[in-house]
């Protein structure tokens, strides 16, 4: 059915049942997992919303996020790992998240995109948006929400 599946997660409690859903379809189907975080890049400027700091600073930050990153998918490995599913985890730098995850699955020749929703709707949606709206309005490629 699947060969290449790609769950994205930021690590919260809604976006480990998504891996765990992602890394049992992946299992069924005998497909590899990709399983994709994305990292914002550190806003240069005040205009862009912070205090500007020097490049060494910047790079520090932007390093601690990705090494966080990093940890969090070597969870997802080894839990895929344990249901005998190879799973190759990927740090992807950008501040359009949805954009970013719809550019790897093209890249990676994905068949499927796997992602949760909190379901926010009314104000709450309109003032934070909905990543996994925009990917399921934006992919050509099937797209499974979780909640």
């Amino acid at each position: 059915m699947y060969h290449r599946i790609l769950v994205a997660t930021d690590g919260s409690t809604l976006s480990k049942k998504a891996v765990n859903s992602a890394i049992a379809m992946a299992a069924l189907c005998g497909a590899e997992l990709t399983a994709l975080k994305v990292i914002p890049r550190y806003a240069q400027s005040y205009y862009e919303g912070s205090i500007p700091l020097n490049a060494t600073d910047v790079a520090r930050i932007e390093g601690t996020w990705k090494a966080d990153a990093e940890k969090m998918l070597a969870g997802v490995v080894k839990a895929g790992k344990d249901k005998g599913v190879v799973v190759t985890p990927q740090v992807v730098k950008s501040d359009l998240i949805s954009e970013a995850i719809i550019k790897t699955a093209v890249k990676q020749k994905i068949e499927l995109i796997v992602m949760a929703s909190h379901g926010r709707s009314g104000i709450k949606r309109l003032l934070l948006g909905s990543e996994t709206n925009h990917v399921l309005t934006h992919a050509t490629i099937p797209v499974l929400v979780l909640r």
